[in-house]
This record gives structure tokens, C-alpha cells and sequence, in this order.
């Protein structure tokens, strides 16, 4: 299992609308993260920032993002999203900037 812990910013103006999003996720959504060997994905909320949170169970990452990233649902919800973030400098394509973990207790 592989452990990401990634941040983002959050437009304040979109604050409410990414958390009644996220309060009401879609299930088609859902079902492709699972698909994708995506488990105990979290994403939390402090002082303009978005960090997330997830395992990966899989055998191969790539492969199961770029399928995530060809499904309708997934990519309809990335485009109700997106306008909520407000990506950090330096992130890269997505705008979610990938933590360094440094401690870790099971």
C-alpha cells in the first residue's frame, strides 16, 4: 500500500459550494476511486487550504489515474471542482502539490 497526503488552496468565494459538493458526493464518482484501489480517502479543511488524504492498494498508480481521468463522471465532477481551487506555486498539472510524509504510525 502506498500512503498521498496533497494540498491545495480553495477559493473563499467557493468555499461553501466544494464542501456541498463533498457533503453530497456523486456515486459514479465513488465507485471509480474505489475502482481505482483508492481507500480511506480524506480531504480536510483549515485556514484556505485543502489536504487530502488516501492508500492506494493497487499494483500499478498510473495506470489506474489515467482511468480515472478518461471517465465521464469523474471528469464532469473535476469541472465543477476545479473552479473551487486555487492551486499553490509550483503545483503541477491538477494543482494538487504532493506532501512529503514524515511520520507515520499504524
Amino acid at each position: 500500500m502506498r500512503r498521498f497526503g496533497s494540498v491545495i488552496g480553495v477559493r473563499p468565494e467557493k468555499l461553501a459550494y466544494y464542501k456541498h459538493l463533498h457533503a453530497n458526493p456523486w456515486p459514479e464518482v465513488n465507485a471509480m476511486i474505489t475502482k481505482c484501489n483508492i481507500r480511506n480517502f480524506t480531504i480536510y479543511y483549515h485556514d484556505g487550504l485543502l489536504f487530502s488524504y488516501l492508500e492506494y492498494i493497487g499494483d500499478d498508480y498510473e495506470t489506474d489515474q489515467k482511468m480515472m481521468a478518461q471517465d465521464s463522471a469523474t471528469r464532469r465532477w473535476w469541472a465543477e471542482t476545479a473552479p473551487c481551487q486555487l492551486p499553490l506555486p509550483g503545483a503541477g498539472e491538477g494543482g494538487w502539490m504532493e506532501m512529503e510524509p514524515l511520520y507515520h504510525l499504524d
